[in-house]
């Protein structure tokens, strides 16, 4: 690539949550298409060396976030990271690589082909690195400062007790961010990690891979084109997650009709916090949906 294919931006316009991240750096240099204003960054890291069942594991993870506004944020590195980049390219959702070194330095292997294939999809590569400057070790805990700095969230899939990936998860929770782990099986090294900050209370487990998009609080959107699609109940009970008595007594009382939240105050005893929380809850889990924060649609199957 040439250097007209670099793009240099400051602090001001840094893009998703790095802006207002204590982590961020002076500047950035990226190649490729930022994200939209409103787009969602959820970091998605792990180890180098995963287990044999990890790429579907990654697959599934990411297929979740599908319809959404998340953007999968990584590092471009072998196992974890590239299995995720690779499910974002195949699931269409928007994918950014932070790498730790400069963007003119040449990408070994099959990363090479990946970070081609993330730039020809839309997505972006950056470094705080100029040029040609090279990945030096004490360059990756920096980088992952940024990986975090841009996500609202990060996912600890799999990880040994030490590894680059605890570094991440470690500067998300210092900036009070969600962090959520995998759990997996105590005796495998690589769910060490996981397995560890679940215990210390530190993350929130993700159980069943389709559920991250509800865990990690990333309601789907509605196409402008199209009626918005309908979730079920046993759709919501396969993800593992269950629903509120208060949010199931509101939705099986109002589906299929439109309320503006006056209406809803109005119809039911709930006080007006509750309500809100209800909505909210039920957005999360795809029963209801709004553009306006107005007029809500109570849309599911039973």
């Amino acid at each position: 690539m040439t250097d007209k294919d670099r793009n240099i931006i400051m602090q001001n316009e840094f893009p998703l949550a790095l802006r207002e991240s204590r982590f961020a750096p002076q500047r950035l240099y990226y190649r490729g298409a930022l994200p939209t204003g409103d787009a969602i960054g959820i970091a998605m890291v792990g180890t180098r060396r995963p287990t044999s069942s990890a790429k579907e594991l990654c697959r599934r993870l990411v297929k979740s976030l599908k319809g959404t506004r998340a953007v999968v944020v990584s590092g471009l590195a072998q196992g974890i990271d590239s299995y995720c980049h690779e499910a974002a390219l195949e699931f269409g959702i928007p994918t950014i690589a932070v790498i730790a070194q400069g963007l003119d330095v040449a990408i070994p292997g099959e990363r090479r082909e990946l970070a081609r294939h993330i730039l020809e999809s839309g997505g972006a590569i950056m470094s705080e690195y100029e040029n040609d400057f090279p990945a030096f070790k004490g360059n990756f805990p920096a980088r992952n400062r940024i990986i975090s700095g841009l996500c609202r969230s990060t996912v600890l899939v799999q990880s040994k007790l030490k590894g680059g990936a605890l570094i991440t998860a470690d500067l998300c929770l210092q900036e009070k961010k969600m962090l959520l782990a995998i759990p997996g099986d105590f005796d495998s090294e690589a769910a060490a990690g996981p397995n560890a900050y679940l215990d210390q209370g530190k993350a929130k487990p993700v159980f069943v891979p389709e559920s991250l998009y509800v865990v990690a609080g990333i309601p789907k959107v509605q196409n402008a084109n199209s009626e918005p699609t309908a979730t079920s109940l046993s759709q919501i009970a396969a993800t593992g997650c269950e629903l509120s008595t208060e949010a199931l007594t509101l939705f099986k009382r109002f589906n299929g009709f439109r309320k503006t939240f006056q209406e809803l105050q109005d119809e039911c005893n709930f006080k007006s916090n509750n309500i809100l929380a209800i909505l909210t809850e039920l957005e999360l889990s795809g029963l209801v949906q709004t553009q306006d924060n107005y007029q809500f649609y109570f849309n599911g199957t039973t």
